[in-house]
Formats: structure tokens, C-alpha cells, sequence
């Protein structure tokens, strides 16, 4: 039986209606998940979401008033912030990487299958990634080379030994960590310690922070 403390508390952050009822009817309908609350456009969603204690946000990218990059963005100076998971109409799509550097934990395309998107919250609840690989490869392919730079510091890859190096290099180009256990010839746990020491030297929060790095440093090269 699932209890108060292990619910996974959800708010939606839509500028359609009905869009947010479908999200409702879907996440209420899992045990051990529930909307706590919701919002028509990233403003909104900034003032609830300071006294509406959530752990999963789904956050729309093109909304009126305060888009899902900007209130993606000010969430993270909130204490105890929650995840975000950015949903988009296209595939590829420049504001969906914005939010991701924004701090997003990924994103995901709004016909996403139902049981996708619920295991997607699952797993940024317990503070993994959704993008899949090969999804992260092709926005970053098609957009990091182009958008904006932010003035702003970045880890020291120095720190980082000659195999971190490596598996970030990989981490970067989209591989899953079966592929770099495979072209390492390493066991997924030793990958997932490489991953989880690269995480913890850089102050990073997750994969996609990682492979935005790896574009960011030049150890993954945009195709031009």
C-alpha cells in the first residue's frame, strides 16, 4: 500500500485546459502519484509553486506571460526546487534545450505514450534523466552549436581523471551506459561510478548536465 510520505506529488504547468485535465485524469489514476496543483503559464506556476510543495513539475515550453525556459530557470533558486521535465509539441526544438540548460531534468514530446510519460516521473523522482539517448544526441546536434552562450563558469575538466574524461566523452555522444560498459569493457556498475564521480567533482545534477558539458567544453563537437 502506497503511503502519503512516498507519493510522488506532481504539478502541471500548461496554458490549455485541456491539456492539463488529460495530465490530471492520468497521473491520478497511479497509486503512488497525484496532482498537487497546476498553472496556465510559467508566472502562475513561479507564485504556487513557492507554497505548494511538489516534487515533479511537467512544464509546457510555449506559454504566455513567463515561457517554460524562463520559469524553468527561476525554479532552480528555489529552495528544495523540484525536477522539471519540459513537454514539447516537436522533436527538435530549440526552447526544449534551452530549458535544458536551464536546469530541466529532459523533456519529452506531448504524444508521448501514457506509460512512458508515468515512468518518466518515476525516474526524475529518484533523480535520473528522461532523455533518451538517442533524443538527446539529435537536439544536441541540431542546436548546440547555434544558441546563445551564457557568460557563466564552467567545471574545470582538469579535475577529472583520463577515464571520466572518456566516459563523459561518451555520456556526451548519447551512448547509454550498456553501449559504454561495452566499449569500455567495463561492467554498468563501474560506468555508473565513472558517472556518479563525474557528477559529484563537476557539481552537476544529472546525464543531461553532463552532456550539455561535454558539447559546452568542446569534447562533443556540434555538426556544423
Amino acid at each position: 500500500m502506497t503511503t502519503d510520505e512516498s507519493v510522488i506529488r506532481v504539478f502541471l504547468v500548461d496554458d490549455q485546459e485541456l491539456v492539463r485535465a488529460g495530465f490530471t485524469m492520468l497521473v491520478d489514476s497511479q497509486p503512488d502519484m497525484r496532482v498537487v496543483g497546476q498553472a496556465g503559464d510559467g508566472g502562475e506556476a513561479l507564485e504556487k509553486l513557492q507554497v505548494t510543495a511538489s516534487d515533479v513539475v511537467l512544464m509546457d515550453v510555449r506559454m504566455p506571460r513567463l515561457d517554460g525556459v524562463e520559469a524553468t530557470r527561476q525554479l532552480q533558486s528555489l529552495p528544495q526546487a523540484p525536477r522539471v521535465i519540459v513537454l514539447t509539441t516537436f522533436d527538435l526544438d530549440e526552447y526544449a534545450f534551452a530549458a535544458i540548460k536551464a536546469g530541466a531534468a529532459g523533456f519529452l514530446l506531448k504524444n508521448t505514450p501514457p506509460a512512458d510519460l508515468l515512468n518518466a516521473i518515476r525516474q526524475v523522482h529518484t533523480g535520473d534523466a528522461v532523455v533518451s539517448p538517442s533524443t538527446t544526441r539529435r537536439l544536441l546536434e541540431h542546436f548546440a552549436g547555434s544558441l546563445p552562450d551564457e557568460e557563466r563558469e564552467r567545471p574545470d575538466l582538469d579535475i577529472l581523471t583520463a577515464r571520466e574524461r572518456e566516459v563523459l566523452g561518451e555520456v556526451a555522444r548519447g551512448l547509454s551506459n550498456t553501449e559504454i560498459a561495452t566499449l569500455f569493457t567495463l561492467s554498468e556498475a563501474t560506468v555508473k561510478t565513472h558517472i556518479g564521480r563525474i557528477l559529484a567533482k563537476t557539481g552537476l545534477r544529472d546525464r543531461v548536465a553532463l552532456v550539455v558539458l561535454g558539447y559546452e567544453t568542446g569534447i562533443v563537437k556540434a555538426p556544423r
